[in-house]
């Protein structure tokens, strides 16, 4: 049995326990153990946040030395200075992120130890207050992470899972992620499955698995990417244009071969959408796709596309969708953390649908 955390999770336990021990973070890769640093900074912000990359540095980078005259003696000693993306010399509380901890120079991981353990390195001490947390790949993805039993008994190891594909299409909304990538998340949950379920790597062509090493593949990282590639395309100006070949070869360097096939199945969906304007003007006339992957598409653009003026015509049209896709966008628009949440619950509307279809939610 896995004891994994969600990101939330993970959060949450470096900011209660992170300033007297160091958490070192395992995870998938591409699933947002780097957001960690952002999600504490905003959580503490008199915290000065540091980011530190392992992968870049060597044992001179930690530490450096240099001749410093001893006050009332003609002698001299040796002082160290530290590296500056430590944060140590600051005197003030910071968060420290120690990434890819695992990948390191091993005589890196020696010279952290003690960072990580007693909060000093060299003639320096961390403020009290400052948190250090370090972040690794799983070493099943046999991508390189090694830690020894020494230096992992200085730390309190944790597992965080996957998103799950309700939490990141949750966030993708917030974040701006093109509609096509949010509905063909919705509409393939094993886009999020952990490899370490999956005996035959066939069975999923999508993700990353060791048995069956891939050029390119499905993360939270690598969807975003695509998002990125899909706003920018359908954004472009005349001279920006690319072909629908050129689209999939990069869709297919960024996701992987089988992803790019079914996102551009899922962007020729979009000519079945009725545009947000069509629901505004005419909501009880506007298109309603047939086809759910296309439904679900108007679903993600309402949601990302809510507004005071929107909200009223909104109410009306998704009446006309299955019930499904009506559940869908409440369960959504409910979350805590959905930006425009205020417009959805002020709304009478909505307010109605809710007490009508209560048993959706039971």
């Amino acid at each position: 049995m896995r004891n994994d955390l969600s990101l939330q999770q993970t959060i949450d336990l470096i900011a209660a326990i992170g300033a007297r021990r160091t958490v070192l973070v395992q995870g998938h890769m591409g699933t947002g153990k780097s957001s960690i640093l952002k999600a504490l900074a905003k959580r503490f912000p008199n915290h000065a946040p540091c980011y530190f990359d392992c992968t870049t540095k060597d044992l001179g980078d930690i530490t450096l030395p240099r001749i410093a005259a001893a006050d009332g003696t003609d002698g001299a000693y040796v002082a160290y200075a530290t590296n500056e993306e430590l944060g140590v010399h600051l005197g003030k509380p910071i968060i420290l992120m120690i990434d890819e901890l695992g990948k390191s120079n091993p005589a890196v991981k020696l010279a952290l130890l003690r960072l990580m353990l007693e909060r000093a390195i060299g003639s320096y001490t961390l403020h009290p207050d400052s948190i250090i947390f370090a972040t690794t790949n799983l070493g099943a993805e046999g991508v390189g992470d090694l830690l020894l039993a020494h230096a992992r008994n200085r730390l309190t190891v944790v597992s965080m899972r996957k998103s799950t594909p309700d939490e990141w299409f949750d966030w993708g909304v917030d974040a701006g992620i093109h509609p096509t990538v949010l509905g063909w998340v919705h509409d393939t949950p094993s886009l999020f499955a952990d490899f370490r379920d999956i005996q035959n790597p066939e069975e999923n062509p999508h993700i990353f698995h060791p048995a069956s090493p891939r050029a390119a593949f499905v993360t939270g990282r690598s969807l975003e990417a695509a998002s990125d590639i899909l706003h920018s395309v359908q954004a472009g100006t005349e001279s920006q244009c690319v072909d629908e070949p050129t689209l999939l070869a990069a869709l297919a360097g960024t996701i992987g071969t089988a992803g790019a096939a079914d996102v551009m199945a899922f962007g020729k969906l979009s000519g079945d959408l009725p545009r947000i304007v069509d629901i505004i003007r005419d909501p009880l006339t506007a298109r309603v796709p047939k086809k759910p992957a296309a439904i679900c598409l108007v679903v993600s653009k309402a949601l990302q596309s809510m507004s005071d003026e929107f909200i009223d015509p909104w109410m009306q049209y998704m009446t006309r969708l299955p019930s499904e896709a009506q559940a869908m966008f409440a369960a959504s628009a409910r979350r805590d953390k959905y930006s425009k949440r205020g417009i959805v619950f002020t709304n009478a509307a909505f307010g109605k649908w809710c007490f009508e279809n209560n048993y959706l939610f039971q």
